[in-house]
């Protein structure tokens, strides 16, 4: 797990700032989850309490990522692995809404009952599942942000593009480019032979860091370039 969680952990920072919103940009089927999940794991090694949200899915198919997740990079002992996960298991708390109709209302007040109850102080906020296929989601990507900064929080999301958009010398895919100046950092995955790359863009700048991380297409987990 450590050897997974430095890597990610180098190229994304694996902090943001209070408020900064963070993106892994794919096609679909391309890892975006495997992706978000390694980076939530990471942050919960680290003892920080991530708030997981998916929309579409249920608690249960959003848990099993997290397990084999954890199963695929933890590279212990059986006895070592459980322990270490029910160590950090308390640290994570799954939420799921429906795709259509979400609104950042229903999960900020889903935060506050939490938070307010003395249930769960979220840290990080990972979002997987957000359509940026209809209308503009500046505008939810900026409540998203208010949500973050008023509760402290740092929020990762997957962004789902489609394969006909990237063009030829292109960092970024339309379909993000349009909002990327909202996110601190991203992290572009772009299919390559049989693996996948994972590209880190800083969009403020429009510049991109060398890439040296794959996803491995098997066990879906992040490592350093062969």
């Amino acid at each position: 797990m450590g050897n997974t969680v430095r890597i990610l952990g180098a190229a994304t920072g694996h902090t943001l700032a209070r408020g900064e919103l963070g993106a892994i940009v794919a096609r679909a089927g391309a890892g975006k989850t495997a992706v978000l999940v390694q980076i939530a794991l990471g942050c919960l090694l680290d003892g920080r309490n991530v708030l997981h949200v998916g929309l579409d899915q249920t608690v249960r198919k959003v848990c099993l990522w997290y397990e084999e997740a954890y199963g695929n990079v933890a590279g212990r002992s059986a006895r070592d692995r459980t322990s270490a996960w029910d160590t950090i298991l308390p640290h994570r708390f799954v939420m799921v809404f429906p795709r259509e109709g979400f609104t950042v209302a229903q999960l900020e007040s889903r935060i506050a009952e939490l938070s307010e109850q003395g249930i769960f102080h979220p840290q990080i906020l990972a979002v997987d599942g957000l359509s940026f296929d209809e209308g503009e989601p500046r505008e939810m990507l900026l409540e998203i942000a208010r949500v973050a900064r008023e509760n402290s929080l740092s929020a990762w999301l997957t962004v789902r593009t489609h394969r006909e958009e990237l063009g030829p010398g292109d960092l970024v895919p339309p379909r993000f480019s349009r909002v990327a100046d909202l996110f601190a950092t991203a992290l572009v995955l772009s299919p390559a032979g049989r693996e996948v790359e994972l590209r880190t863009l800083s969009p403020a700048t429009a510049t991109e860091a060398p890439c040296a991380l794959v996803l491995d297409p098997t066990t879906l987990t992040v490592k350093e370039r062969g």
